[in-house]
């Protein structure tokens, strides 16, 4: 039973991150709803992190009441600077990039998001490079796997994959498709520049938003609490940028429709559900495990695409799929080893060492409990005064 029980806890982490990318996938689809029913994408960004504040700011009081006394201002900087790299600006550069380039660049670019959390996890020091051991060499070439297997799923297409044909096509319900915002032009040797440049500053935005979400969660390990103050941040930041750039308020009325459930949605799973498993891993296991599986998201987007939107699957999805996969496995093996070394370096505590330490505990505790007795032994009684 320990042992199922081992098994099951050393994968879990791997399983939730799986589930993130998973929850990835469906924002996706429903960012596509929202945009092709004419719902600006600023908005959909600030929605999504009102949507997630309402949810754990009540979380965060039932379980983690007494984190509030530990919120000063260095906490508030770190979740300001989380809203900021991980939500608000990160969000919105990522789509100026998607106005100014295309869809397909900029997903090639938001796989980078692995290299970049690397090198500054490095610059920070919160991983090692140790290139001469094993390990260190399975976290480089799995996340150049990772990256390369990226590249081939988004601009190598190839021949049709007929895997499976469901004739389900969300899309088809809405008949109109409005403009929103200024169109794609990337045809502009100027426009894609510029495009470029804030898909690379998204990148990094989200690969900043990791590093800082691993010192935050040293100083305050509060994950409900961390990710309200985090989404609530992301909120009134957003919030601000929307008020300046989106002057149509048409654009800000929820109605009964595709627009409510995707915000719903994108705000629930996409920001507070995400975002919490996110923080949990990168506390758990570093900044670089959590980025190491983003190149993974584009598998399961085109997979529900294929199944929700009638999107079609080419060969180049599936040679860089398993690209991808494998090098996750490789940094995962690659981790797997180094955790292995420290704990090997950590000394063992022997039976004898830890039998002398229980006899401790236990006179310890005999001397406190002979202490209590002689005090309550000593104790003079209550005066009765008569009137």
């Amino acid at each position: 039973m320990g042992r199922i029980e081992n098994i099951f806890h050393s994968i879990k982490p791997p399983l939730l991150m799986v589930l993130v990318q998973i929850i990835f996938a469906g924002v996706n689809v429903m960012y596509k709803l929202a945009a092709d029913d004419g719902m600006s994408l600023r908005l959909i960004v600030v929605y999504r992190f009102m949507f997630a504040t309402v949810i754990m700011v009540p979380l965060a009081l039932i379980f983690e009441r007494k984190s509030l006394k530990k919120i000063n201002r260095k906490v508030l900087l770190q979740a300001f600077l989380c809203g900021l790299f991980g939500g608000s600006l990160g969000q919105n550069l990522y789509l100026q990039s998607l106005v100014h380039t295309s869809a397909t660049f900029v997903a090639a670019m938001i796989n980078l998001a692995p290299a970049f959390t690397f090198i500054l996890a490095i610059c920070f020091k919160m991983e090692k490079l140790a290139i001469r051991t094993n390990a260190g060499k399975a976290k480089v070439c799995g996340t150049l796997i990772g990256i390369g297997g990226a590249m081939v799923f988004t601009f190598y297409k190839g021949i049709d994959i007929n895997i499976w044909s469901t004739n389900v096509n969300l899309l088809k319900h809405h008949h109109h498709h409005q403009q929103v915002g200024p169109g794609p032009s990337y045809h502009g040797t100027g426009h894609f520049i510029i495009g470029a440049f804030f898909g690379l500053l998204s990148c990094i935005s989200f690969s900043l938003w990791l590093i800082n979400q691993a010192k935050m969660s040293v100083g305050f390990p509060y994950l409900y609490s961390s990710t309200a103050l985090m989404c609530l941040m992301g909120s009134i930041q957003g919030a601000l940028y929307a008020v300046c750039t989106v002057r149509d308020w048409n654009q800000w009325k929820l109605g009964w429709n595709v627009r409510l459930s995707a915000v719903a949605f994108v705000g629930i799973m996409g920001s507070a559900l995400l975002v919490f498993l996110v923080s949990w891993a990168v506390r758990l296991k570093g900044p670089l495990y959590a980025a190491i599986f983003n190149p993974l998201g584009l598998v399961f987007v085109a997979i529900v695409g294929s199944l929700l939107l009638d999107e079609k699957l080419h060969l180049g999805s599936i040679i860089g799929g398993l690209m991808i996969v494998c090098g996750v496995y490789v940094v995962l093996w690659g981790k797997a080893k180094e955790m292995k070394q420290k704990t090997q370096l950590v000394p063992v505590p022997t039976v004898d060492e830890e039998s002398n330490e229980i006899e401790e505990d236990k006179q310890s505790e005999n001397k406190e409990t002979d202490e209590e007795q002689e005090h309550e032994g000593t104790e003079t009684p209550p005066v009765i005064i008569l009137a």
